[in-house]
C-alpha cells in the first residue's frame, strides 16, 4: 500500500495486490472519526463481488458501529474506533483475495466470480 496524497480529510491510496495489478482507492474520513468509519471508494475500475459498480467498498469493518438491522453481521465485525488505516487495508486486501459472495455489493460479480475464477488463490 502506498499513500499518494492527503488533504487532511481523506487519503488517496494505491494498493498493489501481488501480481494482479495496482488499484487506486480513496479513503474519506467523517468529521466524527474515529467514532464513525471512513468510506472507501476505488478510483480504478474494479469488478469484484464486494465493490459496487460505483467503486464503493462493502466490507463489515467499514459499516456503521452497532447492531446490523438485517442480523447478518455481529457488532464486533463492524466499525470500532480502534481500527486504523492499516487494519482497514488488511481487511480490504483480504476481501479482494477472498470475496464474500453471501453479502455482495455487485450481484453480477458474485454470481459469476466462482465460474470466472474457480481456483484463484492469492499466495499471501
Amino acid at each position: 500500500m502506498t499513500m499518494i496524497s492527503t488533504d487532511g480529510k481523506s487519503l488517496l491510496l494505491a494498493l498493489q495486490i501481488h501480481f494482479s495489478g495496482v488499484f487506486k482507492a480513496h479513503l474519506t474520513f467523517p468529521k466524527d472519526y474515529p467514532l464513525r468509519p471512513p468510506k472507501m471508494k476505488f478510483i480504478t475500475e474494479i469488478w469484484h463481488p464486494n465493490v459496487d459498480k460505483n467503486g464503493d467498498v462493502c466490507i463489515s469493518i467499514l459499516h456503521e458501529p452497532g447492531e446490523d438491522k438485517y442480523g447478518y453481521e455481529k457488532p464486533e465485525e463492524r466499525w470500532l474506533p480502534i481500527h486504523t488505516v492499516e487494519t482497514i487495508m488488511i481487511s480490504v486486501i483480504s476481501m479482494l483475495a477472498d470475496p464474500n459472495g453471501d453479502s455482495p455489493a455487485n450481484v453480477d460479480a458474485a454470481v459469476r466470480w466462482p465460474h470466472v475464477f474457480p481456483s484463484l488463490h492469492f499466495p499471501f
